[in-house]
């Protein structure tokens, strides 16, 4: 088990966009990802936020409510979104301690290659799509304050911020 530092904000690599997979990603690599996640008791963790600069994340929605349910999603597209937009708060593992409201659509068409080279296709909708979601920014430089208003971002950073001193 090999548990990776987790990139903080406003750690420059957070904001650029990642170059897509070329070839297999190491099997060693994917595991201490998801050793690096589960010991932060997140549920998603993009390759960017262990410095990585890839197009690849990794995600258990289920495994905090006993029902793991593990996922590596490389060169993820994705197809559609459903319209119908839902605001939630949101955290980040590379944002600890803050939780901001982000509007997302409520369901997505997704493809991906997993880790064995199959490439799939499926619908996702509710929290899943959003953990989605939320990786799929970080994989375009995206993090949830870029989400907010000027005025509300200055306070969710400057209270982030104030935390980490």
């Amino acid at each position: 088990m090999t548990v990776r530092p987790i990139l903080k904000w406003p750690d420059p690599r957070l904001s650029q966009k990642c170059a897509p997979v070329d070839r297999e990603v190491p099997g060693d690599l994917i595991r201490d990802m998801f050793d690096t996640m589960y010991a932060a008791q997140g549920r998603g963790l993009a390759a960017p936020q262990i410095g990585v600069m890839q197009r690849f994340f990794v995600m258990d929605c289920g495994w905090k409510e006993g029902e793991p349910s593990p996922m590596v999603m490389i060169n993820p597209v994705i197809m559609a979104a459903e319209r119908i937009p839902e605001v939630m708060e949101e955290g980040c593992l590379s944002i600890p301690g803050i939780l901001v409201p982000v509007e997302r659509p409520k369901a997505v068409t997704v493809q991906w290659t997993a880790a064995e080279g199959d490439i799939h296709m499926a619908d996702f909708d509710g929290f899943v799509a959003r953990c989605i979601q939320h990786e799929f920014d970080h994989l375009n430089g995206i993090v949830t304050f870029d989400h907010l208003a000027p005025a509300d971002r200055r306070r969710a950073e400057s209270e982030y911020l104030e935390k980490q001193q």
